[in-house]
């Protein structure tokens, strides 16, 4: 899940659809790397003094840590605490493993989840080139606003020049429209300025703007658990289903839809 723009829905996405994708019966890892640690808040956890945390997991080498569970089944919570503010720097003095240091760990044991999902900082750092070089896919959550689509280009870009270069595994999963507004015709024209250059790298499920999802994550919830029918949790289910489906790890006869 990236953006180096930040407030773009990525960790609303990240949480949601980790959620989303529990309820349908798959064993989800949520791993925190975003030194904010909304993610980590979002779900209900102290981010301040919880261990072991993604910081643990960075640096733990091929000893990962046991993961947190959640108040949710099936999702499981590598949370953020204070320590990852400091993770950049030690990144740097691990010379010329700095990149790999995620990558590494996750290939020296075995998950026994069906989907891992990284909340990457909002940047290009080395925290997220950690990420991007130990992923399978890249998901990138994009404002439906003008001034969220300057940089998109760039980032896709990046992930191209990665995936040629350092990570051959890494696919491009898909954009993700959030806050969307189709009362509105800006809404509206993003939408279509996407899809008319992006094609079907851009999710047919559209997040809306909505109240409930603003005020879900001050109250340690998700979207299912805080309002489970209302717009927010239709659209966020439907993307668990696309995204499912684009994974190959949909349950037969569910598909993503239109929100």
């Amino acid at each position: 899940m990236i953006n180096q723009k930040g407030g773009v829905g990525k960790t609303t996405t990240a949480v949601n659809l980790a959620h989303g994708l529990a309820l349908k019966g798959l064993r989800v890892l949520l791993i925190d790397l975003d030194p904010q640690g909304n993610a980590t808040t979002a779900l209900g956890v102290e981010k301040f003094t919880t261990s072991p945390s993604s910081y643990e997991l960075l640096f733990s080498g091929t000893s990962a840590p046991h993961w947190s569970v959640t108040r949710y089944e099936n999702l499981d919570l590598y949370p953020a605490n204070i320590s990852l503010v400091r993770a950049e720097m030690d990144l740097y003095h691990l010379g010329d493993e700095r990149q790999n240091a995620l990558r590494r760990v996750l290939e020296s044991r075995d998950f026994p989840h069906d989907v891992v999902l990284f909340d990457a900082p909002p940047s290009l750092g080395l925290l997220t080139l950690n990420i991007l070089l130990a992923a399978r896919y890249a998901l990138v959550p994009v404002q439906c606003e003008y001034l969220a689509l300057e940089g998109l280009t760039m980032l896709l870009d990046t992930i191209e020049e990665i995936r040629n270069e350092q990570n051959t595994e890494l696919e491009m999963l898909g954009c993700v429209l959030t806050m969307v507004d189709l009362r509105t015709k800006l809404s509206q024209d993003v939408i279509r300025e996407m899809r008319e250059h992006l094609g079907d790298r851009v999710l047919r499920t559209l997040i809306p703007r909505t109240i409930r999802l603003s005020e879900c994550p001050s109250h340690g919830r998700t979207i299912f658990d805080y309002e489970r029918w209302g717009s927010g949790a239709r659209a966020y289910e439907a993307l668990a289903n696309e995204v499912a489906d684009r994974l190959g790890v949909a349950p037969a006869g569910r598909k993503g839809e239109d929100s």
